[in-house]
């Protein structure tokens, strides 16, 4: 095993005027974020060297068009770790039957994983 995951925090966002699923997608990714603290590098870093810079971090995106995701603009959204943004099929598109707008939602899953270390941890 090379990394173990330590973390995972789900969010939801939408843009209500613009059918921006990048937009959407920052929103979700944003949400996910507020829900989580990590304190363990406070007490981790000294005894064992990690810092959040060490975490690989994985977000999968869900939207109804993923392929209008700029996911290399959500990697940099992100602010620790090595990222990666995968955009795949989901999320909600609904529509204003009065004036046609489509409001897109977008629900993203957010993964932290360390190094494994065994029994040292």
């Amino acid at each position: 095993m090379s990394d173990q995951r330590f973390i995972i925090e789900m969010g939801i966002g939408n843009d209500q005027y613009g059918q921006d699923y990048t937009k959407a997608a920052r929103r979700a990714i944003e949400d996910a974020l507020r829900h989580s603290a990590i304190p363990m590098f406070q007490a981790l870093e000294p005894s064992l060297g990690l810092t959040p810079q060490d975490m690989r971090v994985q977000v999968t995106i869900a939207v109804q068009q993923p392929d209008l995701v700029d996911t290399e603009a959500l990697v940099s959204a992100l602010p620790h770790g090595r990222a990666e943004v995968t955009a795949v099929a989901g999320g909600l598109n609904v529509i204003n039957p009065d004036s046609g707008n489509v409001i897109v939602i977008a629900s993203a899953a957010v993964e932290a994983f360390l190094p494994y270390l065994g029994d040292q941890a």
